[in-house]
């Protein structure tokens, strides 16, 4: 009979939560999946993205040396008519997560007042660098200041090619494109996908962000368009990672050949495409592995091996030099913050064009990573607070991003201006980007064994990314299911989708493609992620305005009184109101 009661109390406490919270708590994401041979999909999600990926492939396939024309047909118009929209949706999202996590809602708690971390702070903060820069740290560390240096300073900075202002200026805009903007990109589609799925029980996919505009129609058709959206974006941005990925490590391979057995690796698309498949196949074993064994793990050994690289050039390389030109920089970078962050080329005359190449194809990099990090960020992150969230996803990533960009853009442009000029600029000119960073350790001690040390790394932050990407895409495409993580042969089969998806891409039009894609990708999230910025402002206001109600109060009390353990629920929600 108590138990009757007990189980007739829990009904009316959950009836008043549901009507305060304004949300379905009865609704199991897991009725729109179909389940089959072992795996769960999304009845209507899973197979439309698999046919818009497949489209593309083929279209791209049958335009064959049209597909150069196509992409920078495409590119261009994005560029010049949507490039003022990616300026403003990024500071849009930086001022809204600051607002999140440093204002009223600071304290609400992902997942509700007594939840408790997954994860150590240690491991979480390793598994959150490692999701959202990986590869392009490494692949840009050493090329992007290159250009900057080689422009002047682009078109925002007047400075002669390749002098020290010049010098100056790149590293300070290298750091802007690294810096705050990208992690907050992150933040926003990190916070509002663990708010809703953990605080709202709803499931763990984009569509969820949505129900305070949407309601019950989230398990529709407007919320498998948000989810599709979601997964064609992820995949655009895990394909441009694995074909950049791909052309350093090429070109990684090459290098240590050439010093060691003075013989090269063949270059061409067709060398890159067996890198693919052979890190396909890495991938595939640290799915296998599973989260724990294989992701974290993964996660801990690339900050390791990142760290011992970080330190190597600090220490071997012009250690006062780099110290000096980091204070510079983040001088030049945080002085020209604001008008960094809105410039535009509408008066920028014939220097017109560097921004689109850089700074907006950067934003709609973050931009189409937003789905794949976000979601990944929201799953290792329940029982955080918004304060600790929003200070461990901004700020700690971001310090360790501008040391990095300090030490390696600091490295190479001692060597450009001080020991030869031309030394790592003519090789990048003639050979590619990914030559860059190889070619700048070549002018510093042990070049082969740093060399060999970043290899690994670009190997491991591909599978971390590659693998977690999986998960992600897996949850999508399954529904959002909260509380099962998806079959392995379900998450085994994305990467061979993305490694294709590259693959296609690169033999189309190479680097040129993949750039084109993921920009394009990025536009119609980037009005996705504008939306979440209001419903999690929603959703964030009625968790504060519920947890102040008497109604909450009598029914957490009630609780408590049944089950003298709950009692800490009730204090600890008084937190929230403080």
């Amino acid at each position: 009979m108590s138990g009757d009661t007990d189980h007739t109390a829990d009904e009316g406490e959950r009836t008043v939560r549901e009507r305060l919270f304004h949300a379905d708590f009865d609704r199991d994401p897991s009725d729109v999946t179909v389940r089959r041979f072992g795996i769960a999909v999304h009845r209507i999600v899973f197979p439309l993205s698999l046919a818009v990926l497949v489209a593309f492939v083929a279209l791209t396939l049958g335009l064959g040396e049209q597909a150069a024309d196509t992409y920078q047909a495409v590119s261009a118009a994005v560029n010049a008519r949507f490039g003022w929209l990616y300026v403003l949706a990024v500071n849009v999202f930086l001022l809204a997560l600051l607002v999140f996590g440093f204002g009223r809602f600071g304290a609400v708690r992902l997942g509700g007042p007594d939840a408790e971390p997954e994860f150590s702070r240690p491991a979480w903060l390793a598994m959150l660098f490692t999701s959202g820069m990986g590869i392009g740290l490494l692949f840009f560390g050493v090329a992007e200041p290159m250009y900057h240096f080689l422009s002047g300073g682009g078109s925002f900075f007047d400075a002669a090619p390749r002098s020290p202002a010049a010098g100056r200026a790149a590293m300070a805009i290298t750091m802007f494109h690294w810096g705050f903007h990208p992690w907050a990109i992150y933040g926003v589609v990190g916070l509002g996908l663990a708010f809703f799925a953990y605080n709202r029980n709803l499931p763990l996919a984009f569509r969820s962000v949505f129900y305070p505009v949407l309601g019950a129609r989230i398990y529709d058709w407007p919320g498998h368009v948000v989810d599709l959206t979601a997964v064609v974006a992820t995949v655009f941005g895990l394909a441009t990672t694995t074909g950049l990925g791909a052309i350093q490590i090429t070109a990684g391979v090459d290098f240590l050949a050439r010093n060691t057995v003075a013989m090269g690796v063949p270059a061409g698309i067709g060398t890159s495409v067996l890198v693919i498949a052979i890190l396909v196949g890495c991938t595939t074993l640290s799915v296998l592995a599973g989260l724990e064994d294989g992701i974290r793990r993964l996660a801990k050994a690339n900050v390791v091996l990142m760290g011992l690289l970080l330190l190597f050039v600090f220490v071997a390389g012009p250690t006062v030099f780099l110290l000096d030109a980091f204070d510079s920089a983040i001088g030049v970078y945080l002085g020209n913050f604001l008008e960094l962050s809105f410039y535009t080329e509408a008066f920028a005359g014939t220097a017109a064009g560097w921004q689109h190449a850089w700074t907006i194809f950067f934003w709609g990099f973050w931009i189409s990573w937003a789905p794949f990090v976000g979601l990944f960020v929201a799953r290792i992150s329940k029982g955080r607070t918004v304060r600790e969230f929003v200070a461990g996803v901004l700020l700690v990533p971001t310090l360790f991003s501008l040391l990095w960009m300090a030490a390696f853009n600091g490295a190479a442009l001692f060597v450009e201006l001080h020991v030869r000029s031309g030394g790592i600029v003519g090789p990048l000119q003639e050979q590619g980007r990914g030559v860059a960073l190889f070619q700048m350790l070549s002018f510093y001690p042990f070049t082969l064994l740093t060399a060999l040390i970043a290899t690994a790394t670009l190997v491991t932050f591909f599978v971390t990314s590659a693998d977690s990407g999986s998960l992600v895409v897996s949850y999508l495409t399954a529904g959002g299911t909260r509380d099962e993580t998806p079959a392995t042969r379900q998450r085994v089969l994305w990467p061979i989708i993305i490694g294709l998806t590259a693959t296609v891409l690169l033999v189309g039009n190479g680097l040129d493609a993949l750039q084109t894609a993921v920009v394009t990708a990025g536009l119609p999230f980037a009005v996705v992620i504008l939306v979440m910025v209001y419903t999690i402002y929603r959703g964030l206001a009625r968790e504060l305005a519920v947890h102040r109600s008497a109604a909450y109060r009598e029914a957490t009390e009630s609780r408590a009184g049944r089950d003298p353990d709950a009692s800490r629920h009730h204090s600890s929600d008084r937190r929230h109101e403080k």
